[in-house]
């Protein structure tokens, strides 16, 4: 929501001549930006975790791999529901995310002041971070919030990555 607000204000203020640049303003993420130290839990098998590693490290996430065996303690151990598992699952600033949650998201979990304790992209969604081959499908998917009082919400919502 941040980043459409950003752009819908970028637009107005600079014009239609801006309008393409306007509407991604991933140019506006600086390397100076602050690197947040994610922890990811993995299988060695999984592919598409490294993709998503990958995503995470070109957003400036300063990345601790972790490969196991077995990544349902972590998940248990960190309070993913079964219903919102995936393959992967990381810790980072005391919060938790599940599967292939894009990096943005959790950029702006980190820079609020909200009680959510876990994003999560059930699944494993074609065409989202880390599942983005080059010729797949893109599927539509949502990133769901788990606040403290485990109530999901909607956090954010992806019609094509």
């Amino acid at each position: 929501m941040k980043h459409l607000l950003t752009s819908a204000l970028l637009v107005l203020a600079l014009g239609n001549g801006t309008a393409a640049v306007a509407a991604n303003p991933a140019w506006l993420e600086s390397k100076s930006e602050k690197a947040y130290e994610i922890t990811v839990y993995r299988s060695a098998s999984c592919g598409c975790c490294k993709g998503w590693i990958s995503h995470l490290k070109d957003h400036n996430f300063a990345v601790k791999d972790v490969v196991v065996d077995d990544v349902n303690p972590y998940k248990e151990k960190l309070g993913v529901p079964a219903q919102g598992a995936s393959c992967h699952t990381a810790e980072v600033n005391g919060k938790v995310i599940e599967g292939h949650v894009p990096a943005q998201d959790i950029k702006v979990l980190l820079g609020s002041n909200s009680d959510i304790r876990l994003l999560t992209v059930p699944g494993m969604p074609s065409g989202g971070p880390g599942m983005d081959m080059d010729g797949a499908r893109k599927d539509a998917f949502k990133v769901y919030a788990v606040d403290s009082g485990e109530q999901v919400s909607v956090f954010n919502e992806y019609k094509q990555y």
